[in-house]
């Protein structure tokens, strides 16, 4: 039968305190209190006499070693390592670090923002390479193309798009018109809304449009099903079988984007003229004939043309965007969800950047 813990100050060393018996916690009794009346000073506790300690022993030691400044000594080793762990438990934990003063705060957050920028655009690039590469090893190795595959995603991008599409155009021509009426009434040129609504929708809005709902469509299912399929392995067992990822999932998911944006595109823009012809109809009573007319008057054929050029950059940019945030998940379900919105995100901004710029070079060119 194990013996009560205990205590005892060394003769020959008044410093020195030594406790014997079993000091675990069912049998430590009064202990605790009668370590708090030792009076006088203790440099160092031996704890060889002490046939077994746990962790409660092991903290009763630590507070009153601490709280004389004395060192403890005697422990073999598997009761010297549960000490230790006492020790370190018993350290103050600092629940959230010093970030000093809000400046300094906005900074690093300012600064932390721009590195995830930098490096997720330096990975765009990459990626961007790496599909073009693809792109290039399908031309000169042409058996390598999986039509079945384009053809699925063309159903994806383009068909099953046509009935939102159709519906936001239409709506949109609609809020151009009735707002630009209402704009020029003031100045009695209510006809000039045909041109408004010509030149903006051909232009501008019914590629930008159609490309923030491919985006928001299309864009973010790429991520979804390339990340679900990352996160399955099916991804490694593709190269495993010497299947190329890039050609087999990047390569017609990009195509299906690059050739049909042109379409979806000139189908947004015509939509919207309808709806901008019907508001005007209703409301300024222009007949569908006289709109039209006026149409192919005010409209020049660049405006077609800069809205055709963009389609396709703009469909390349969504299609890279949504498979490069799908490559990247990794580890859990819950990265499927945060690079699907990563992957909207970026490809909205990216194509409003890109319109942006294609706006100044188009009237660098004179085609404004």
């Amino acid at each position: 039968m194990s013996a009560k813990p205990d205590f005892e100050r060394i003769s020959d060393d008044g410093g020195t305190l030594r406790f014997t018996g079993d000091m675990s916690l069912r049998l430590l009794g009064d202990l605790p209190n009668r370590l708090d009346n030792v009076a006088g000073a203790v440099s160092r506790i031996d704890l060889s006499g002490v046939e077994r300690i746990d962790t409660v022993g092991a903290w009763i030691v630590h507070r009153f070693a601490e709280r004389h400044d004395a060192r403890v000594e005697g422990l073999d080793t598997n009761d010297q390592q549960l000490f230790d762990q006492v020790v370190e438990s018993s350290e103050p934990v600092k629940m959230r670090e010093d970030r000093g003063g809000s400046f300094q705060r906005l900074l690093e957050e300012i600064g932390e923002a721009v590195s995830v920028t930098l490096s997720t655009l330096y990975g765009l690039l990459g990626f961007l390479g790496a599909t073009t590469l693809a792109f290039g090893a399908l031309i000169r190795n042409p058996r390598r193309f999986r039509f079945n595959a384009v053809v699925q995603q063309f159903n994806n991008v383009g068909v099953a798009s046509l009935g939102i599409i159709g519906l936001m155009s239409f709506l949109i021509g609609i809020v151009i018109a009735q707002q630009g009426a209402v704009q020029l009434r003031q100045f009695g040129a209510e006809v000039f809304t045909i041109n408004l609504v010509g030149r903006l929708t051909l232009r501008e809005m019914g590629v930008l449009m159609t490309a923030i709902m491919v985006a928001g469509r299309s864009g973010s299912a790429f991520a979804a099903q390339i990340g679900t399929q990352k996160l399955t392995e099916e991804i490694d067992a593709m190269r495993t079988i010497g299947v190329s990822p890039m050609e087999a999932l990047v390569v017609p998911r990009t195509m299906a984007a690059i050739l049909l944006m042109p379409l979806l595109g000139f189908y947004a823009s015509i939509i919207a003229l309808v709806g901008g012809g019907l508001l005007t109809y209703l409301t300024l009573g222009i007949p569908p004939v006289t709109f039209i007319q006026r149409i192919r008057e005010v409209v020049p054929i660049t405006d077609l043309y800069v809205g055709l050029i963009k389609a396709p950059v703009f469909g390349a940019i969504i299609a890279v965007a949504g498979c490069f945030q799908g490559m990247q998940v990794e580890a859990n379900a819950e990265q499927v969800g945060l690079r699907t919105t990563s992957a909207v995100v970026q490809a909205i901004f990216l194509v409003i950047v890109l319109d942006a710029f294609f706006a100044v070079f188009f009237t660098w060119l004179g085609w404004n």
